[in-house]
């Protein structure tokens, strides 16, 4: 209906009806919101600090000569015949990507209760844009593997085209858990103490420092129900060009990851009217 002259056209913004609703359309119409919060996101994170975006870099590579002295020198963990470094650091990158975009994504909600609780917008926007500022740092972590590929003459095979499916699938992950904790952080702030644990235990069960060799053939599918260890398999076998198999454990980890995205958008969906009275 068109409005009459010196009248303002008026928004009407009613409750979603029904069990799943994706809204990429919406999402669409605030993409510049979305752009603008991943800046900041990036911004901030770095600002008034002396190394800068190097602690990008720093904290993957620092964590790399840890395990490498513990696991690789002391304990002697095989790395699939190659350097342990090299092994361990390419696992480290979409750990790291995961790892940060849960946390923040977590606290997306809290740390933005002024935005929610003023203005109206998509609050999904939130989680995305808190998961997707994490690729500048995986971008320049980037560069420190390639260096290393070229250090140990690791050659890069016809794989590495399949390396943005491996890196889809943890943002998707990334996201699916950020949407269950950040929803119950709202609920229940006890939560943000709870998932720096969470963080710690899921990376021992993850084979960043250690490969699935290790593990029982016949527990491989059941491995594959953690879905980062499809991730962390998938990237070592785009990277490094590994002849391990990955799809007994890439399969259930796709399978776990789209269930987790799916009703965790459900959940976000059907609590996201609540957010500005818990908040």
């Amino acid at each position: 209906m068109s409005s009459s002259p010196g009248r303002k056209a008026e928004i009407v913004i009613q409750p979603l009806a029904g069990l799943f609703h994706l809204r990429l359309g919406e999402l669409w119409e605030y993409r510049e919101l979305l752009f603008f919060l991943v800046w900041r996101d990036v911004t901030v994170r770095y600002k008034q600090t002396i190394l800068g975006a190097a602690w990008a870099i720093l904290q993957p590579v620092l964590t790399m000569v840890i395990f490498s002295l513990i696991f690789g020198r002391l304990a002697q963990l095989p790395s699939d015949g190659l350097p342990y470094p090299i092994f361990t650091y390419t696992a480290l990158l979409p750990w790291q990507l995961f790892a940060r975009g849960v946390s923040d994504a977590s606290n997306s909600l809290i740390s933005n209760h002024n935005m929610i609780t003023k203005t109206y917008f998509p609050r999904i926007i939130l989680p995305i844009s808190s998961v997707l500022s994490g690729l500048v740092d995986f971008s320049f972590s980037f560069l420190v593997l390639l260096g290393l590929m070229i250090f140990y003459q690791v050659p890069v095979t016809w794989r590495v085209v399949t390396l943005p499916l491996f890196l889809l699938l943890v943002l998707l992950t990334a996201l699916a858990a950020g949407l269950w904790l950040g929803v119950m952080n709202v609920q229940f702030r006890d939560i943000k103490y709870v998932t720096p644990f969470l963080m710690e235990f899921w990376k021992y069960a993850t084979p960043v420092a250690y490969s699935l060799s290790l593990i029982p053939e016949n527990w491989w599918v059941f491995y594959g129900l953690n879905p980062m260890t499809g991730v962390v398999t998938g990237f070592r076998w785009a990277m490094l060009g590994e002849t391990f198999p990955i799809a007994p454990s890439l399969l259930p980890s796709i399978v776990v990851v789209l269930l987790m995205f799916f009703w965790g958008l459900v959940y976000f969906q059907n609590m996201e009217k609540t957010f500005a009275d818990r908040i």
